[in-house]
């Protein structure tokens, strides 16, 4: 894609949020997340509602030190790496194929669990908008092609209104003291904890390559 060009759809999709009346700091959420995703996916979309929306329930800050669970791998994951800085990269991601589309953020605790904020689709909130139903069910009427930008409009819109919310405890892991260990198979290292069966994961059920 042309840099111009995408620069384009970028001015015309900060319109389109703008146009629908989302406020801040949602609408920089929304094109900050869209960005750092390459697309402006629409469940990263409602991703960033969620975020905001558990942002408050929780009465946090996005450059507190927050802790996230998210229920599916796709998309989702991506809002709270962009608005809150919660990663998987500094341990602060759980991403669970589940495949639900929730996420449940805490805030840290030298406690054994914390109390956290599950936020979710709301499966009979979304029959209230016809055109996020039918992406979400993934109907055979739903068409991204022709259905895109109204689909895009109607989360805008809709904003929180299709999300509901649950108060949970979460346990919390504990960074444990860990050692070296050279697996017999390969002769790489890992930390002891991720052994397998004497071996690392790699030559054991997490392998993912053959070499060439």
């Amino acid at each position: 894609m042309e840099k111009g060009h995408h620069h384009h759809d970028s001015e015309d999709f900060a319109a389109r949020i703008k146009a629908c009346g989302v406020s801040e700091p949602v609408s920089t959420y929304l094109s900050r997340c869209a960005k750092f995703h390459s697309s402006p996916a629409p469940g990263l979309l409602i991703g960033a509602f969620m975020m905001d929306y558990a942002l408050e329930l929780l009465g946090a800050h996005p450059d507190e030190k927050l802790f996230a669970v998210c229920e599916t791998p796709k998309c989702l994951p991506d809002a709270p790496q962009v608005i809150t800085h919660i990663t998987t990269g500094n341990g602060r991601l759980k991403v669970l194929p589940i495949g639900r589309f929730a996420i449940t953020v805490n805030r840290a605790s030298d406690k054994p669990t914390a109390d956290a904020v599950r936020v979710y689709v709301d499966l009979e909130k979304i029959k209230q908008f016809p055109v996020i139903d039918a992406w979400f069910s993934n109907s055979p009427s739903f068409s991204k092609h022709t259905m895109g930008i109204a689909l895009q409009e109607e989360i805008f819109r809709t904003g929180r209104k299709l999300l509901s919310y649950e108060r949970v405890r979460v346990p919390v892991k504990i960074k444990e003291s860990w050692k070296p260990v050279t697996c017999p198979s390969c002769g790489e290292t890992v930390p002891d904890y991720m052994v397998v069966d004497g071996k690392c994961g790699a030559c054991g059920p997490m392998k993912y390559y053959e070499k060439i």
